[in-house]
């Protein structure tokens, strides 16, 4: 199903929902700008939120810009492990609805 040649269709989403896709991509931008936390630290954020939710267009596309702002393999390696623990962690803490008193 993955495919990233299927992001060229995001073309067809812009001239369907115009108005929508425009605050979309508006928002976009504005999400991953320099501010309190800089486009390096926000692209690391991506890529573990894009592990979490498994979506290889993010995981791709999150990852490049992370590189571009300067992430290396220690970094995305980090941001890796702390995205496993979130998800460990759920399962963990989730677990607790087993054991009923």
């Amino acid at each position: 199903m993955f495919d990233v040649k299927n992001l060229g269709r995001l073309k067809k989403l812009d001239t369907s929902a115009p108005d929508a896709m425009k605050a979309f991509w508006a928002f976009d931008k504005a999400a991953f700008a320099d501010g309190a936390l800089t486009v390096q630290y926000k692209q690391l954020i991506a890529v573990a939120v894009a592990l979490t939710t498994q979506c290889p267009y993010c995981i791709d596309l999150h990852t490049k810009a992370a590189r571009d702002a300067g992430a290396n393999d220690a970094q995305l390696a980090e941001a890796a492990i702390v995205a496993a623990a979130i998800r460990a962690g759920g399962a963990v803490t989730h677990a607790t609805h087993l054991f009923k008193d």
